[in-house]
């Protein structure tokens, strides 16, 4: 028998998956008493329906105590170790390797509130005033790196800060996607990074024959993920005060994508 309470809110299955993920207690304290099934479950809630953490419903654990675990566990970098184990196991069911060997890369502006924070700009081009989301996804559409920073910066600029956090990681990634906005000095860039296990920036092109809207290769891929975040009513706009809590918010809503995959 499932206990959830809100359909954002694990299965035991799902439970089953992460639980042997969740870090443990800090040791000489005392011992946890937290649900931290339950914490999960509120954490969920919050980006999946987009509400302040001091909205959450009385069943869940106190908002103070929950928003306590995602701050902890955003400054340790344990979002990105869940993401980062659960897509090697997503990847292992559909039959691939653990690390990819081709990548995605591209960006999505999005709106800020009118509350204060760091790194927001105004993107010209999409005449959005806020905050870029730099993805890099692999051919399934599971997130390899997240980089958010104001909109104002370019896209070859804001790519660099995606693709040097490949320098000692995704050592079998040797390929590259992106647009026609990452063309240029990037791709020599790109191919300097590494000395060993070499990089390599592809441009997929558009075809100038074809008018209106057209599905483009592979990079219709990262579009997909962008689709697949904005479910989250949490990331239908940018509400956070730092860019790393936004980062945090986009690994939260692919971990519990990548369960329900899982489950």
């Amino acid at each position: 028998m499932s206990d959830q309470l809100y359909p954002s809110d694990l299965t035991d299955r799902e439970w089953h998956c992460i639980k042997v993920m969740i870090p443990p207690a800090n040791p000489g304290g005392r011992p946890r008493s937290t649900d931290m099934r339950q914490v999960l479950n509120a954490i969920f809630y919050i980006v999946r329906g987009g509400i302040a953490w001091r909205y959450l419903p009385r069943e869940y654990p106190p908002w103070a105590t929950v928003y306590g675990y995602f701050r902890r566990w955003r400054r340790e970098g344990v979002w990105q170790q869940l993401n980062d184990r659960l897509r090697s196991l997503v990847r292992q069911h559909a039959g691939r390797k653990r690390q990819p060997t081709a990548a995605i890369l591209d960006s999505q502006s999005v709106k800020t509130t009118e509350r204060g924070g760091e790194q927001r700009g105004y993107d010209a081009g999409k005449k959005v005033a806020g905050r870029k989301r730099h993805l890099l996804v692999d051919v399934l559409g599971l997130v390899l790196v997240v980089v958010v920073h104001a909109a104002s910066t370019q896209d070859r600029d804001g790519a660099k800060g995606v693709v040097a956090k490949l320098a000692h990681r995704f050592t079998r990634l040797r390929l590259i996607w992106a647009d026609s906005g990452y063309a240029g000095l990037l791709g020599t860039w790109v191919r300097r990074l590494r000395s060993h296990h070499p990089l390599r920036l592809e441009i997929v092109k558009r075809n100038g024959d074809i008018s209106g809207f057209v599905v483009q290769p592979k990079r219709w891929i990262v579009e997909r993920t962008f689709g697949w975040l904005t479910r989250s009513r949490r990331l239908s706009k940018d509400y956070e005060a730092l860019a790393a809590t936004s980062e945090a918010m986009i690994y939260v809503a692919m971990i519990r994508l990548m369960l329900a995959r899982l489950a």
